[in-house]
């Protein structure tokens, strides 16, 4: 075991939680409210956990299943798993939660009014990803992030209380951009996974074939591919940035950091002439700052 993994099987809440350092974005940065950090936090929890079930990545040992009330030799089983945690989610809003995690965030959604909505899209979205591993049309990719990453944003407006239905779009597209941009850093990964994020319509639009994507390094035609998905979230992006100069002070800051970082990744993609096979390209921190820079003045 990792330390990390050690540390996990001693205490899982706090291993989860630890690995919010390692995310491409910030969680709940210094700058924000303590009130709205705990509570942000308490959510990265749940979701960090749902998709380490969905992904096979909890730490050895099934202290996680023991926390559910799943057989440690039935640990492996994410359906199961899944179904476990979401019996775990309800009693956040009608008894006691067994896993610390969903403990630690009965108090937030009591402060917040929060509903199960979201948190069920999420493990909707896991458990999507053990029946469902290749997406044959961009619309049905749309309808995946639906469930797998626009929650998130909705969370972060609910727990900030500044929800609104223009909001909750923008914020849908900037998080549907954002999802697109991890598939397009991830494709080696994925495929590792036995999963194909990018639709099949276009794979076979520009002539590539999966046999493509396991290659050491992309060629013009998987360079040509993922550079058109990559306008894809770029214009996504462009649409959900007037989220940001409609909310006001700390919670500008963070969401221009949302959005400068998808920005950012892409830039990185481009840079690497949109070969995403050797790893996932990544941006330094002062080509963050400038784009969050251009995001702040409403310049792009």
């Amino acid at each position: 075991m990792t330390a990390t993994e050690t540390a996990h099987a001693v205490d899982p809440e706090r291993g989860t939680l630890a690995k919010a350092a390692d995310e491409n974005f910030p969680v709940a940065p210094f700058f924000l409210p303590r009130a709205w950090r705990t509570d942000l936090m308490a959510v990265y929890g749940f979701a960090r956990l749902v998709d380490d079930i969905g992904d096979g990545d909890l730490a050895p040992g099934g202290a996680d299943a023991r926390l559910l009330g799943v057989p440690e030799d039935r640990a492996d089983d994410r359906l199961l798993m899944l179904d476990a945690f979401e019996e775990d989610l309800r009693r956040v809003f009608a008894g006691t939660p067994r896993h610390p995690l969903l403990r630690r965030l009965v108090p937030t959604v009591r402060r917040r009014a929060l509903t199960p909505e979201p948190f069920l899209g999420l493990i909707a979205a896991n458990r999507q990803d053990q029946l469902v591993a290749r997406y044959e049309t961009y619309d049905d990719l749309l309808a995946y992030c639906e469930l797998s990453a626009n929650p998130v944003g909705r969370l972060v407006l609910a727990v900030t209380g500044t929800s609104t239905p223009e909001r909750i779009r923008r914020s849908d597209e900037i998080c549907t951009a954002l999802q697109i941009v991890e598939h397009l850093q991830d494709v080696a990964e994925d495929l590792g996974r036995d999963r194909v994020y990018l639709p099949a319509e276009d794979m076979k639009r520009f002539h590539v074939q999966e046999s493509d994507l396991a290659a050491p390094s992309a060629n013009a035609s998987v360079r040509a591919l993922i550079a058109y998905e990559a306008a894809r979230a770029r214009d996504l992006l462009n649409e959900g940035a007037p989220l940001v100069g409609s909310v006001h002070g700390r919670l500008r800051l963070l969401l221009a950091g949302f959005v400068a970082g998808g920005r950012a990744a892409l830039n990185a993609i481009a840079a690497a002439d949109h070969d995403v096979l050797p790893g996932p390209p990544r941006s330094g921190k002062v080509h963050l700052l400038r784009e969050a820079g251009v995001v702040l003045r409403g310049e792009g």
